[in-house]
């Protein structure tokens, strides 16, 4: 059902190309837009208005690239998806785009429509028209919808409609249960989802590009497991038991294999990187080396790896061919470097790296060029992605107390030129964050 909404959705948009947004590195001044009230003919269509709403202007406010217009200052309050707005009254309050729907009941559902104008140049850009059979639905379109308005605006594609698993995290230190949970990329309460009891140990959890499987490491009598966790049906099964191992494998691209690191069965002491083919369960070892290498992430056309290694004595950053082939160290900084991710534009790699005491989250080229730090801190862990590359995920944990509390663990989100941080909003701690895809893509995909 929310497949044939989001195809009917898709398919309503504007042949218009895009209006291009130019964002360089450095702090970027949001774009002022106003969103009209969602017009609703009853108080049932009145209040999924409200929430549509809420819903849009939250997510593009907090992209960090919009800000709203005070409705305080709106001199036209028509409904404009029926009529041309009076573009003269938004430039006055200054205004660069409007957005404007209203919500209706039909036989088949509620009805969604909308008109998104720049007002600058006195036109429309974009409109859609769509039923909602459900109104459980209306998150997921209040997301898709600022997917539109995004990529109308930008020319970059969104990453609202999207979803965020993590490990929560409660009690004391050294008692802390750890659950895998999942929610919605603007951490909603009621998006909110428990996937694990707490009885084990879970750590790193990794979505499939596909959207639907979940690989996970899960503790089990002090055994490290890797389980698969299909998000459709809930069920799991095990990938299998691997001595040493410290994070759970990462996908391919094609959602056919994973990556992965653990101990070498000859040496304990010593970690080695695998590829597994998940139909078969076969494994192709892709380094042999004394040194520990470990944390393999895959470049988004799946034809090199990005890995960390001590093999040239401290731990920095190598890629490598998907074979093995040409390994080549990219790291150039002082520092110990870890926890590498391919964007998934392909042009960067984001890492964590300890030096001078504090940790850091930076990116880099794929080459190892134009390293640059976006934040750092006492402990900041797992970066993550968001699918058009623009903005990061991770965790950061605050100094615990000599008594053994504080260590609060939160999950943060910034854009990639260091601005516009905040806290992504959990029922308790959260850490090892990892973000989908666009869900309507895997919704495609089901087709």
């Amino acid at each position: 059902m929310i497949k044939k909404i989001l195809l009917i959705l898709f398919f309503s948009l504007n042949a218009n190309a895009a209006l291009e947004v130019t964002i360089a590195q450095g702090k970027v001044e949001p774009t002022p837009i106003a969103i009209t009230q969602i017009f609703g003919a009853d108080s049932d269509t009145a209040r999924y208005g409200n929430t549509l709403r809420q819903i849009i202007n939250n997510n593009l406010t907090n992209s960090g690239l919009f800000y709203t217009v005070n409705e305080d200052l709106y001199i036209q309050s028509d409904n404009l998806v029926e009529k041309v707005p009076r573009f003269e009254d938004w430039k006055l309050i200054k205004a660069q785009f409007l957005l404007s729907a209203d919500v209706s009941k039909t036989d088949k559902g509620i009805r969604l429509r909308m008109r998104l104008y720049d007002v600058f140049n006195a036109k429309e850009i974009e409109k859609l028209q769509l039923t909602i059979p459900d109104e459980n639905l209306i998150r997921r379109v209040g997301h898709t919808v600022s997917d539109i308005v995004y990529e109308r605006i930008t020319g970059e594609t969104g990453y609202f409609d999207t979803r965020i698993v993590y490990v929560s995290e409660i009690g004391p230190l050294d008692q802390r249960v750890k659950r895998l949970a999942i929610m919605d990329q603007d951490g909603h309460l009621d998006s909110h989802q428990f996937l694990t009891d707490g009885k084990n140990l879970v750590l790193t959890p990794r979505f499939a590009p596909n959207n639907q499987i979940v690989t996970y490491m899960e503790y089990k009598n002090n055994l490290p497991r890797v389980y698969i966790y299909n998000l459709k049906t809930g069920e799991r099964e095990i990938v299998g038991d691997f001595p040493g191992m410290t994070f759970a494998p990462r996908f391919s691209p094609d959602s056919q294999s994973v990556v992965m690191s653990f101990s070498d069965p000859n040496n304990a002491a010593n970690s080695e990187i695998y590829l597994m083919d998940l139909n078969t369960r076969s494994r192709l070892r892709l380094t042999n080396d004394s040194g520990i290498d470990t944390s393999p992430s895959f470049s988004p056309n799946g034809e090199k790896i990005v890995f960390n290694s001590d093999r040239g004595g401290s731990p920095q950053l190598f890629i490598m061919d998907k074979n093995g082939d040409n390994i080549k160290r990219i790291s150039k900084g002082r520092g110990v470097y870890g926890n590498p991710v391919w964007s998934p534009r392909g042009d960067l790699i984001a890492f964590t790296k300890l030096t001078q005491g504090n940790f850091h989250i930076g990116v880099m080229d794929t080459n190892g060029n134009n390293e640059r730090v976006i934040v750092r801190d006492f402990s900041l862990e797992s970066p993550a992605w968001s699918p058009n590359g623009r903005y990061l995920i991770f965790h950061r944990q605050k100094r615990s107390n000599l008594d053994g509390t504080g260590g609060e663990v939160t999950i943060h989100f910034i854009d990639i030129t260091g601005y516009n941080e905040r806290v992504i909003s959990t029922p308790r701690d959260g850490s090892d964050p990892a973000w989908s895809c666009l869900l309507y893509t895997s919704d495609a995909a089901d087709e």
